[in-house]
């Protein structure tokens, strides 16, 4: 297998399909003047560019959360065509996210260049965020700069004079505080003078020598001036409390300890809380949905086997079951905005990285893996952010081994029928794993087929701590559970019918479509022709392996295939979680010989490193190729079928 794939160009406003994926704003009319937005990684640029333009783009309190180019309309005293360019330090690329940046502002013909580039600059960290500032001004372009982080930076005693810095960069400079939405009116009347007004001419600098030195020199001689014009530190000789807490959350020893606490949390929190909400759901399914869907059909003189068959327990019983984890991925999806918006997740990020690194996975690969635990296809979009296609691919094989939010309804679901003391604990567990997989999984890819491959350090600017604030995590909790919501009401509606029609098509027996025995379905056949492959993982049920097949739609369909193969086997059980739990504890009671508990490890563990879906596919189609992406589903069953048989056998001998 070769990677020439991987240095095909990417679409520059290509829509990347994900179950949490980012919902666009209004567009902007056509003939708009386009205004670009850069900057650095991290320096509130998405965060802006929402404000701006109403768009949900993924937001986070630390690096790598911008990969592709958005698009929305930002309508001030005129409506403006916002393009969000990946965060870039600077215009020589190092990575295909970074080059995508220059050459939609240099490389591209004059005629389609934006009007103008709105760059974000972090006053905490000025003369660094002005490289690329120097570099644009080396060309004609009409530049507003937008001043961010300047909250931060008074915190450590620095001030910076926007009007002095401005006269020294020969641009305007604005003042901005997107997450409060101060400085928004400056910013438009700057970009709208800009607009309007002629380029500005590029400043004086040398021609580049054979190296480039001299030229290099200039820029950062250009930037400590404007630096030095323009800003006044005041002598902080106390150490801060976030320094202070950062000895603990960046050390080698006490760093993982308190990311393993912050992340038992998350889930124990979640599995607790969220329970009574599941409860009041499932009553709510279970009774008056369902009865009341019922009494429509009655009324209506539809209530015949097919059609009752396909609303009851087809999409109540699937959809709606699926439907009661609502509250708890609303939960979690909040927990986690609360440490991306404090900073803390970047910390996380380091800490992860310098175990992971010794392992001999390339540093800056765990950002898109993080991203993974959220949803895996952004992460795979995510690696772009790599600098060689090896790196890339071996980033892109990993990521369906990050545990993602959709395997978590699974996981939950589980872990509160078989293990209800400790389901928290259990699904902590589960993440542990995630991990584990991923460094033995990547070791072993280094050492046969990358053994050339070497690590990196992990280059990235630590964010500061901030105070959430309610708006930024309630946006961002709303557009993961949007994301879920839509995948619930898309892919997972399409497969729940197609589930419901083979459940409904006899191939055996003397049933008709709509009223048979679901052991006679054409499901039910599909489901026991793969069933023996499981025979030594402890789950070979037919009810439990068709599952498993459904889930390669979607992992939320496993919950979604469950829920209508016992509601057809048994209409009382409908949307009754309670009844849900007993069929489902039924089947891994028989299928593992009384060996229950190994069973269901086996098959979260199965569940867990098996292709995540078929978006995932998609998106690994499109990053690495579709050799690549073939190899990697056929890596990840055997890896799966591997580790749920050891699971089990280990299990029922300690058991």
């Amino acid at each position: 297998m070769t990677a020439e794939h991987d240095e095909q160009p990417h679409a520059a406003v290509a829509s990347v399909p994900s179950c949490h994926g980012d919902a666009t704003g209004a567009v902007a009319p056509e003939g708009a003047p386009v205004v670009a937005l850069a900057g650095a990684p991290n320096v509130g640029k998405s965060t802006l560019f929402n404000t701006l333009t109403g768009a949900r783009r993924t937001m986070g309190n630390w690096p790598g959360t911008t990969v592709e180019v958005g698009r929305g309309a930002w309508k001030a005293a005129e409506t403006y065509d916002l393009v969000d360019l990946p965060g870039a330090y600077s215009l020589d690329p190092a990575s295909p996210d970074e080059a995508l940046t220059r050459t939609l502002l240099l490389d591209v013909p004059a005629a389609e260049r934006p009007e103008a580039v709105v760059v974000t600059v972090d006053a905490a960290h000025l003369g660094r965020s002005l490289y690329l500032v120097a570099q644009l001004r080396e060309h004609a372009y009409r530049i507003v700069v937008a001043l961010t982080m300047v909250d931060v930076a008074a915190r450590r005693g620095i001030t910076v004079d926007s009007a002095a810095l401005g006269a020294a960069l020969g641009v305007p400079v604005v003042q901005v505080d997107p997450r409060r939405r101060t400085g928004i009116d400056d910013l438009q009347r700057a970009v709208a003078r800009a607009v309007r007004g002629p380029v500005t001419p590029p400043r004086d600098f040398p021609a580049a020598d054979d190296d480039g030195f001299a030229l290099a020199d200039d820029r950062f001689a250009w930037i400590e001036r404007a630096v030095d014009s323009a800003t006044a530190r005041e002598a902080v000789t106390r150490r801060s409390w976030s320094d202070t807490f950062d000895r603990i959350a960046l050390s080698r020893v006490w760093g993982p300890i308190v990311f393993a606490l912050a992340m038992w949390a998350v889930f124990q929190i979640t599995t607790t809380v969220a329970a009574p909400l599941q409860d009041g759901l499932d009553t709510l399914v279970a009774g008056p949905l369902s009865d009341g869907a019922s009494w429509v059909l009655q009324q209506a003189g539809l209530d015949t086997t097919v059609v009752h068959g396909l609303l009851i327990d087809g999409l109540i019983a699937g959809v709606g079951m699926l439907l009661t984890f609502v509250p708890l991925m609303a939960l979690m999806f909040l927990l986690l905005a609360l440490l991306e918006d404090s900073g803390y997740m970047a910390r996380a990020a380091v800490v992860a990285d310098r175990w992971m690194r010794a392992m001999g996975l390339p540093g800056k690969a765990f950002l898109p893996l993080i991203v993974g635990f959220g949803c895996n296809v952004p992460a795979i979009s995510a690696t772009r952010v790599l600098s060689t296609p090896r790196q890339r691919i071996l980033t892109a094989l990993l990521v369906p081994f990050t545990s993602c939010s959709a395997r978590l309804t699974v996981y939950v679901l589980l872990a509160t029928i078989f293990f209800p003391r400790y389901a928290g604990t259990v699904v902590f567990a589960m993440y542990v794993v995630s991990i584990l997989l991923i460094v033995g999984v990547g070791l072993l890819l280094k050492k046969t087929l990358w053994r050339a491959v070497g690590s990196e350090p992990l280059m990235m600017d630590l964010p500061p701590y901030q105070r959430p604030t309610l708006r930024l995590i309630s946006l961002v909790t709303w557009v993961r559970l949007k994301g879920f919501l839509r995948t619930a009401s898309g892919i997972i509606v399409v497969t729940v019918i197609v589930v419901w029609a083979l459940q409904s098509w006899p191939v055996r027996g003397d049933g008709s479509f709509g009223d048979t025995p679901v052991e006679d379905s054409a499901y039910a056949v599909v489901s026991q022709t793969v069933t023996p492959i499981f025979q030594p993982t402890g789950f070979a049920a037919w009810q439990t392996t068709g599952a498993l097949v459904t889930g390669f739609v979607a992992k939320e369909a496993v919950i979604s295939s469950w829920a209508q193969t016992y509601a057809v086997d048994d209409p009382g059980a409908t949307g009754d979680d309670s009844a849900l739990g007993a069929k489902i504890t039924e089947a891994f009671e028989e299928s593992s010989g009384g060996h229950t508990a190994p069973a269901v490890f086996a098959f979260m563990v199965f569940l867990l490193a098996y292709t995540p879906c078929v978006a995932t596919l998609a998106a690994q189609r499109r990053e690495i190729g579709m050799r690549w992406t073939v190899f990697g589903v056929g890596m990840q069953f055997v890896v799966a079928w591997v580790l749920a048989v050891a699971v089990f056998q280990v299990g029922r001998l300690l058991w």
